[in-house]
């Protein structure tokens, strides 16, 4: 007796089909994602459209999402978002997902002399190599010829290698000019350089933040 057809149709619970193996992606990947966030930004989900949006492209094609800086004063959720545009992304199970989420004053400290067993240059190819780099409060470090260079070089490479990169800052990119042409405010071009914020106009989404000061709401709250 002949045998009968087999059925080779994969279900999406079945290994091989891709229904699977995007939620496994997705489940790995999650699982990096909170093993790598502050214990305070767990929870964390983009809320913000132009986050999320920025987001999904990033997760469709890292290499056409260019950057994204989330500005606005102290409070306003730039963390927040930030982290959850990188939970937007693991969601969507890419092939790879890594990350390394810094504060430039954290990053400064690595790179400076001393800073690092293994070295400036091994840290800085380290963070301009990553595949989804946060940095956190850009502008926040003190003024010098070696942050402008340290931050350009680190921006520059990501650029380059048309590498997804979040900043937040609670500084402009650029303050609006008064009437006889001066910036009416701190700005990161007056921070860091023309070199750099023009770099960061030319390939980023910038997004401002308003409202209160959510850390002042919740002690209040408290």
């Amino acid at each position: 007796m002949e045998p009968g057809p087999t059925d080779t149709t994969f279900t999406p619970d079945d290994p091989g089909h891709p229904d699977y193996h995007h939620r496994q992606r997705a489940t790995v990947a999650l699982a990096r994602w909170e093993s790598a966030t502050p214990c305070r930004y767990r929870q964390a989900t983009a809320t913000h459209p132009g986050v999320t949006a920025w987001a999904q492209r990033a997760a469709a094609d890292s290499r056409d999402a260019g950057f994204l800086v989330l500005t606005g004063t102290i409070g306003t959720g730039k963390t927040h978002q930030a982290y959850g545009a990188l939970r937007t992304i693991a969601e969507a199970g890419p092939p790879r997902f890594e990350f390394i989420a810094t504060t430039a004053p954290d990053m400064y400290g690595r790179l400076r002399p001393g800073g690092s067993d293994k070295g400036t240059e091994y840290e800085l190819r380290r963070l301009a190599t990553v595949p989804l780099l946060l940095l956190d409060n850009l502008g926040t470090e003190k003024l010098s010829e070696w942050t402008e260079e340290a931050t350009y070089r680190l921006i520059n490479e990501c650029y380059n290698q048309c590498l997804p990169l979040i900043v937040t800052t609670n500084l402009p990119v650029r303050a609006p000019l008064d009437d006889h042409g001066r910036p009416t405010g701190p700005d990161l071009v007056g921070r860091l350089g023309e070199r750099l914020a023009s770099r960061l106009a030319e390939a980023a989404t910038a997004l401002i933040l308003n409202g209160p000061d959510r850390r002042r709401h919740l002690r209040s709250a408290s």
